[in-house]
């Protein structure tokens, strides 16, 4: 299958910036001076930190910008292509390879590190450069207690290409090859529920998704299970032998986010959005028709939605356009990304599915960030697009202020850009349709951004529950065991349950049927503890949003330095400035209050306006 409409066929990036080609005799090179300089590091540093720990964090960061050079490339071209046999043997030799000698020589690193006294450190701190990378090492730090001995963390190191991660490079190759058959025509997975996103045929609705529920029974569903069961048990081992609290404490910590912080949001999700949800699903059913939904329903457009496909030039441009109303600076960026070859669009058979954003800094201190959709011309797809290019402009302001070892954000503010950028497309359409005065096509758009916003903050928490109870807690989330090899109808059931949690009992709004096995497609659970983020993510985002108006042209510096300060500060420090508090478990039901609750209100209201009863 090749998208051939759209524009988004032409759209490939160029990664000529790292190497020629897979036959670029340059990748082998560079893997034979990466094994040099981690041999030349563990000479030069192993058990004189106390003296060189400023030249060890230069020498170290050119090890990880050379490291990026090879294994993104080799990344990225596996995931226009995952089943391609040349490229996987490729990073799987140079894997190996990196991972036994990093593992021999580099894991002293942090762990001596972390060994450093205080008195010791504070005098290194006068060092220019141990003094830049002050909020590295604190954060290192962090997690002295949970290091192992240096021969068991090298020992780690060297196995982990054989561990949990191979599993879910296993799962996205079956994924990619996953097809069910509608209407006569071999659809993908991405194709598939593509159009159950966009078809306004609740019957047609219906029918993909019980192809797609009887596409992933049998063999897909029991690898699935078997994968998570790796990811889970490898997991599982590990908060064991490193001593931590509970399996997402390692998450948290790397989140720079307290447990408590993170139970908070779970709780006000449950209590404030989860109703909100439901209010908001009534509605959609009033517009429908129909009394209950069925779960295909859920995405369904309004009925007077324009379901016309978007060029990809067309959504290109929007997004830029829209990204300049707000700063000329992230214009800019995307501008010069575009014209680079940046991104890759095209939805093609074979390639990994979703989207995603992948920014680095390479040799020579050269940030560099790629794009990576499966563009099929909806208007969710035009908000993928601007959701992953504000990943890239984080990426790559990050990247030009810190460096290698600063730039990235931890995974759940990392979303604040991408769900900005989102917002800011969002606002921008919104500002046009209410100029033409065309009210059905505004509240089409804000019934689809609610249906997105809900999708990030209800279905990722509910996904997150889901996840908890597969690492062993129990159905209180409060209590914490051993997890349990589960068979695809136990892992059905639980996923079901935590559905029911904040969707409602069967009836009550919607119908569950053929929905039992679709946990098995979602590769983010092979990334434990990693979906929470997009609802920490969003609900932040929505009260920052918000502070625009209150703080005028202090904003967009503001913003701008946000994003700047990359893996550098927690969360609490980064939204000082705007007067947040993300540890006030009012903070979360304010962002729910001026995001999701005042969208759905709006739509209430321009329903009503319409002649829409609910």
């Amino acid at each position: 299958m090749t998208n051939t409409n759209t524009g988004a066929e032409k759209v490939r990036w160029d990664l000529g910036l790292m190497y020629s080609g897979l036959d670029d005799p340059q990748i082998d090179a560079d893997v034979t001076v990466l094994v040099e300089m981690a041999k030349k590091f563990n000479v030069l540093h192993k058990g004189k930190l106390s003296s060189t720990l400023g030249k060890a964090i230069s020498d170290r960061s050119e090890i990880d910008m050379l490291e990026s050079k090879v294994m993104t490339y080799l990344y990225l071209l596996q995931s226009i292509n995952v089943a391609e046999p040349t490229v996987k043997a490729k990073t799987a030799e140079i894997d190996k390879v990196l991972c036994r000698e990093f593992g021999e020589n580099l894991t002293f690193f942090q762990i001596e590190l972390v060994a450093l006294d205080d008195a010791t450190l504070a005098r290194l701190y006068d060092d220019p450069i141990v003094a830049k990378h002050r909020p590295w090492i604190e954060h290192v730090r962090v997690f002295k207690p949970h290091f192992l001995t240096e021969p068991v963390e090298s020992a780690l190191t060297k196995r982990a290409p054989f561990g949990a991660s191979s599993w879910g490079d296993f799962f996205d190759e079956l994924e990619a090859d996953l097809e069910v058959e509608f209407n006569g025509e071999k659809k993908t997975l991405t194709e598939a529920l593509h159009i159950l996103n966009e078809s306004k045929d609740a019957g047609e609705r219906a029918e993909l998704l019980k192809v797609i529920s009887t596409g992933l029974k049998g063999p897909f569903a029991k690898y699935a299970a078997q994968t998570f069961y790796m990811v889970v048990g490898s997991k599982a081992v590990e908060i064991r032998e490193r001593v931590y609290k509970h399996p997402m404490e390692l998450q948290n910590k790397s989140n720079r986010i307290p447990d408590e912080v993170v139970d908070a949001l779970h709780k006000v999700v449950r209590d404030v959005a989860g109703p909100l949800a439901r209010r908001f699903y009534r509605l959609k059913a009033a517009h429908l028709g129909l009394k209950n939904l069925k779960w295909s329903d859920r995405n369904a457009p309004t009925p007077f939605a324009d379901t016309t496909i978007v060029p990809f030039k067309e959504a290109m441009a929007t997004v830029l356009e829209a990204y300049k109303s707000f700063s000329p600076t992230l214009a800019g960026l995307i501008r010069k990304s575009m014209e680079q070859k940046r991104i890759d669009a095209p939805a093609e058979k074979g390639r990994r599915g979703g989207a995603y954003n992948y920014s680095i800094i390479l040799p020579g201190n050269i940030s560099a960030s790629f794009t990576f959709l499966n563009y099929l011309g909806s208007n969710r797809d035009v908000m993928v697009l601007a959701h992953e290019l504000g990943h890239g402009v984080h990426g790559l302001l990050a990247g030009e202020a810190q460096g290698p070892l600063m730039f990235g954000a931890p995974t759940a503010y990392a979303e604040t850009a991408s769900v900005f950028g989102e917002m800011t497309t969002f606002n921008f359409l919104k500002k046009q349709l209410i100029a033409k005065g065309d009210k059905k096509s505004l509240l089409a758009l804000i019934m689809s951004t609610i249906d997105d916003a809900m999708n990030t903050v209800v279905r990722q928490i509910g996904f997150s529950n889901f996840e908890r109870r597969l690492h062993g807690m129990d159905a209180s989330y409060q209590k914490w065991g051993e997890p349990k090899k589960h068979s695809v109808e136990e892992v059905s059931m639980i996923w079901l349950e935590t559905l029911k949690e904040f969707y409602g009992e069967d009836g009550d709004i919607f119908t569950y049927e053929n929905t039992n096995l679709l946990w098995s497609y979602i590769n983010h659970f092979h990334r434990p503890f990693y979906v929470y983020s997009y609802a920490f993510g969003q609900l932040l985002t929505q009260s920052l949003f918000a502070q625009q108006t209150r703080l005028g042209e202090r904003f967009e510096p503001l913003y701008l330095d946000l994003l700047r300060a990359g893996g550098t500060k927690n969360a609490v420090d980064l939204l000082e400035p705007f007067g947040l508090d993300p540890c006030d478990a009012q903070f979360w039901s304010e962002g729910i209050k001026v995001g999701l609750g005042a969208m759905v209100q709006e739509a209430e209201d321009l329903s009503r306006e319409l002649g829409v009863s609910f």
